[in-house]
């Protein structure tokens, strides 16, 4: 599959206002809390498409008995957050394309919030992030939209903040999290799916910069509230995640920065992994919790193997990158503007959770 297909290929059949796609890999424990709060949304004109990516516990069939208004597509594999999506996403009917992780509860609001700032606000916006709280901690955010470093890592705005209304009022952000998102139809059209490649994680950073070279604005809507249980439906801390979110990066900064700083880029990783290994001496943040539960010996294995697939990967990225530039709409100098508006700092990116 190509992450560069649009969305053309979808049924044309009876169209509808808003699909909703959870993809979902042996996560039958998470099912009926969170397809149960999207079976209730006050929204209307909704389809909820359950993509199962080769479960073995059991899940398609527990999704074909309690939730027969659900439409479910099972895949013969396991195909990832980005290639689940995007079977999801071949198949919906919407205008609007809502994308939800397994691992979360919707508000009753959430849909119907996304879609009325969707069809009142300008058509220059073609994705709105919601307001995505930690689910163990409702009074705390996991985020709001994500930011990003200047090597290609992607972090969630506001994460582990506690809400005290500071994120409140409706603002535009950079690109919103894959785990509760709203995008138009249209802008799939335009700039081809999620990266199948990626498999999970950076998956969304890789098609909100598409989508935001292309030209596209994204808006965080405060009242489209979901509560996310993090990584419930994969390892925090696993050496897998680890590899795919180094390789995942240096993609998404070789199909999408300027020359310049993909050469300068290692300057802010090496600053990034000193910070990194401060956290896991001293049990402070991501590389904290990694180290208690794995080897810090793992880490140059971890890594030498991250690089040895960008390497294999060097053609494809060229193509992507040379694809990419045919649906530009901003200059360099806007893209600069956006990367200083929503940078995020190497001590928050390392040192927190």
């Amino acid at each position: 599959m190509n992450s560069m297909n649009s969305k053309n290929s979808m049924n044309p059949i009876t169209p509808i206002l808003v699909s909703v796609i959870v993809v979902n890999w042996n996560g039958k424990h998470l099912l009926a809390e969170c397809l149960g709060s999207l079976v209730e949304q006050e929204q209307p004109d909704v389809e909820i498409i359950l993509v199962d990516n080769g479960s073995t516990d059991g899940s398609a069939a527990y999704v074909r008995e309690t939730y027969p208004a659900v439409r479910l597509l099972e895949l013969p594999e396991n195909l990832g957050f980005a290639g689940g999506n995007n079977a999801g996403i071949r198949i919906a009917r919407g205008k609007y394309i809502a994308l939800l992780n397994n691992d979360t509860r919707t508000d009753r609001a959430w849909l119907s919030r996304l879609v009325s700032e969707a069809e009142s606000g300008p058509s220059s916006v073609g994705m709105w992030a919601s307001k995505i709280l930690s689910y163990d901690h409702p009074d705390t955010f996991d985020n709001i939209g994500l930011l990003l470093y200047p090597d290609g890592l992607g972090r969630g705005k506001g994460r582990l903040e506690k809400d005290q209304g500071q994120y409140d009022a409706a603002q535009e952000a950079f690109f919103p999290s894959g785990c509760a998102a709203l995008y138009r139809a249209s802008l799939l059209d335009e700039i081809g799916l999620l990266d199948d490649e990626f498999f999970a994680y950076a998956d969304d950073v890789d098609i909100g910069l598409r989508a935001r070279w292309a030209g596209w604005k994204c808006r965080y809507v405060p009242g489209a509230i979901v509560y996310h249980k993090y990584s419930a439906s994969s390892s925090a801390y696993s050496p897998f995640k680890a590899y795919l979110v180094e390789r995942n990066r240096i993609w998404v900064l070789l199909k999408y920065f300027p020359l310049e700083l993909i050469l300068i880029s290692p300057l802010f990783t090496l600053q990034r992994m000193i910070l990194h290994l401060f956290g896991a001496m001293s049990g402070k943040g991501a590389s904290g919790r990694f180290s208690e539960q794995q080897s810090l010996l793992s880490v140059p294995r971890i890594l030498l193997r991250a690089w040895g697939a960008v390497l294999l990967s060097l053609p494809r990225m060229v193509r992507q990158r040379m694809a990419g530039r045919l649906i530009r709409r901003i200059s360099r100098r806007e893209f600069y503007r956006l990367l200083c508006t929503y940078r995020i700092s190497a001590r928050e990116v390392a040192l927190k959770e």
